[in-house]
């Protein structure tokens, strides 16, 4: 009889735990029990960097914390915000981690919530661009410009880069491509005439987005920078406020020289975004991480080769696994 007793319990424990597992799996609870919620798997990263930051756990490293911000400094993220990334990696890092996952989710939140182009939904948005010598700004231009046509607006161009040779003629064939009005004046003209007479226009003829090129420079030439805030204060002279936006057009392959730049375009012009061009080829453009971090300036277009089509709204989980992957 207790022999019995023991088949009979042990038969319905097993029943009791066979009904379990099936009501787990089909994702229901068993009666007096709380299913905890699963927890998220973490983003899993792959390609060199990413191996390389998990190859540093993995190893004997001497100090694997000093050579992850050596990592980072080298993808141009710039030595303060890799020691920031670094430390708070730190604290959360446990055995078994993933330290590149943690990299990643940390790249993330410096870089915020991905942001669109603030333009006004009636009247004339204006669109300020400005940038160094050969970091793309023309083509960007254009690029937005056709950009903007496909949504259906009527666009403007005002070539204020009046220095530049064939700098307007660059320009008109993108206005072409794109059906947009070019405003432009002779070689060496006042930029801020330009930009004035292109407000103007802009508003006469009722276009929905004016962009505003100007001359490309160098950040640490002061009289140049004078200039460009003197385009600025015509504009808002012209229209009676300030720029939509005003983005600076900053090339993936510059390195860390790219914070000194958003930085003296920042003061200069009150930066609203950054549009990073050439990221088509091994440039990884990690000094964007830095500019959002020292500096506050998002990120908002990034540009992916020379077509017309090339020109995406920036994607930080996108952008993330670019520079931790291949």
């Amino acid at each position: 009889m207790p022999l019995l007793a023991f088949l009979v319990i042990g038969a319905a424990l097993l029943g009791a735990l066979v009904a379990r597992v099936i009501v787990r799996r089909r994702g229901r609870v068993a009666p007096g029990e709380t299913m905890e919620p699963r927890p998220s798997r973490p983003t899993t990263f792959e390609g060199a960097l990413a191996s390389r930051i998990r190859g540093l756990f993995g190893s004997e490293a001497a100090d694997p914390w000093a050579e992850l911000e050596g990592l980072l400094v080298k993808a141009d993220v710039g030595p303060g915000t890799a020691s920031k990334i670094v430390g708070d990696v730190r604290e959360r890092y446990r055995e078994g981690a993933d330290p590149s996952a943690l990299v990643g989710e940390e790249i993330e939140r410096i870089l915020g919530e991905d942001r669109a182009l603030a333009l006004p939904v009636e009247g004339l948005g204006i669109v300020m661009i400005v940038g160094v010598n050969g970091s793309g700004k023309t083509t960007t231009i254009g690029k937005l410009a056709a950009r903007f046509a496909e949504q259906g607006k009527k666009v403007s161009l005002a070539g204020s880069d009046t220095f530049r040779a064939a700098a307007s003629e660059q320009l008109e064939v993108w206005a072409k491509r794109a059906g947009a009005h070019l405003v432009t004046q002779e070689r060496g003209a006042d930029p801020g005439s330009v930009a004035f007479d292109a407000v103007k226009a802009a508003e006469a003829r009722g276009s929905t987005v004016l962009i505003v090129d100007t001359a490309g420079r160098l950040h640490t030439k002061e009289p140049l920078m004078e200039e460009l805030k003197k385009v600025r204060r015509v504009i808002e002279k012209a229209a009676g406020r300030s720029p939509d936006e005003t983005l600076l057009v900053l090339d993936a392959t510059t390195g860390q020289n790219g914070i000194a730049q958003a930085r003296s375009f920042t003061e200069a012009v009150e930066l609203t975004g950054v549009a990073l061009t050439k990221l088509d080829g091994t440039a990884k453009g990690g000094v964007v991480v830095a500019v959002r971090d020292q500096l506050g300036v998002p990120v908002k277009l990034v540009g992916t080769g020379e077509g017309a089509g090339d020109l995406e709204s920036f994607d930080r989980a996108a952008f993330t696994r670019r520079l931790l992957g291949d």
